[in-house]
């Protein structure tokens, strides 16, 4: 760069890291580049294909001469449709498909979209710690405040509503909160559900709920925050195609809420994107449809057979975890033996060649935790679990 000229990047990103995945990832592709072959246990892409007929509506409907031009921003009739009978046929929620739901690309964007629809610079946003590292950059980014809510393992995970209650709310707007929890497994529960929404409305503070995991280990019942009465009028709930049906590269989500509360979002993301490619909402609205066995096998079969290998890594490393947890991933707490977490999961890459994910990107009760990503196939497992058994002492 020319000396003599003076750039300089917004202000905005002195508080903002470069995402921990790009650049670690990185350095994973030069270890690869230099042939040491590492296996990767530590982002949550799933590497199985969707369902056949989801791919088969994909290049059909994009060999059609009249598919690519723009599409509506509200999504087209079709995705919107199914993605209403989505939520009834699996969570047993109404929803008006042409006024409560509004297609994402995935829900990454909606965090931006919602939090510049409802949050002034300088308002506040309650994160959960630990909690998924976009609510924070984004929130710094558009210049709110975060203000951390603690999940504890002494409380399962779930929010401390005594703790809530005793923090000056009044300028928070915003309270995100992610159930079945990523990273630590917490199970979605409905009486977290009910008092989220009674906070909300006697707070006047909207909850917005991300749940894209709750097909993931999951034959019972799936959980949703808008089947607690009322939770319309103060909650948004994120959802998406990237876990549960094994579409992360499409980027398709939703959320659902009210219409007045669409309608405010939807003035944000018209000016910001076009809507999504017509064949990706189509080969979508086929998708949503995916049989039930479906489901099973590629959500619940699959991913056991990993948890329990994932498991006998936990074990290997000497590192504690509930078994009851549930989601795309497994958290354990590692041995007192180590300083810090990098400590461990630095080893594991460097002597396994394993990479595995640190809690500590997740805030500060992430510290002592290691998170093991269940996408990779059963052979990588067992080669993982190998090198890390075979670790110097």
């Amino acid at each position: 760069m020319n000396s003599e000229l003076n750039f300089r990047p917004a202000e905005r990103l002195a508080d903002v890291k470069e995402y921990y995945f790009s650049r670690k990832l990185k350095e994973v592709a030069a270890m690869n580049a230099q042939g040491m072959d590492i296996i990767s246990l530590a982002i949550g892409s799933p590497d199985m294909p969707p369902s056949p007929e989801t791919i088969e509506t994909l290049c059909r409907e994009a060999q059609k001469p009249t598919a690519h031009g723009y599409q509506p921003t509200v999504g087209i009739p079709e995705l919107r449709t199914a993605m209403a009978r989505f939520y009834k046929r699996w969570y047993g929620v109404e929803l008006d498909p042409k006024t409560e739901i509004q297609p994402l690309i995935g829900s990454k964007e909606g965090i931006l979209h919602v939090t510049l629809a409802f949050v002034n610079p300088g308002e506040e946003v309650l994160v959960p710690n630990p909690g998924y590292p976009t609510y924070t950059s984004l929130s710094k980014l558009l210049g709110a405040k975060i203000v951390n809510y603690d999940l504890l393992p002494e409380n399962s995970w779930q929010p401390d509503f005594d703790a809530l209650e005793k923090m000056d709310l009044s300028r928070v707007k915003l309270l995100w909160t992610n159930y079945p929890n990523m990273p630590t497994g917490a199970k979605a529960r409905k009486e977290t559900y009910e008092k989220l929404v009674d906070f909300a409305l006697r707070h006047n503070i909207i909850v917005v709920n991300d749940n894209p995991y709750s097909f993931i280990l999951n034959e019972g019942e799936r959980l949703s925050i808008l089947q607690v009465p009322r939770a319309k009028e103060c909650c948004i709930e994120f959802n998406s195609m990237s876990k549960s049906h094994n579409m992360p590269g499409w980027r398709v989500g939703m959320l659902a809420t009210n219409a007045q509360f669409v309608e405010w979002i939807l003035k944000v993301k018209s000016n910001i994107d076009s809507g999504t490619f017509r064949a990706i909402q189509l080969a979508a609205a086929t998708a949503y449809d995916n049989t039930d066995e479906w489901h099973r096998q590629a959500n619940v079969q699959t991913y056991a057979n990993r948890r329990r290998m994932a498991e006998e890594i936990m074990q290997t490393l000497g590192c504690q975890y509930d078994p009851e947890q549930t989601g795309m991933f497994l958290w354990g707490r590692i041995p007192d033996s180590y300083d810090n977490v990098e400590e461990l999961t630095e080893r594991v890459l460097h002597e396994a060649r394993v990479f595995i994910t640190p809690g500590f990107i997740f805030g500060s009760n992430g510290s002592r935790y290691i998170r093991i990503s269940l996408c990779a196939k059963d052979d990588k497992f067992a080669e993982a679990l190998e090198r890390i058994k075979n670790m110097s002492k």
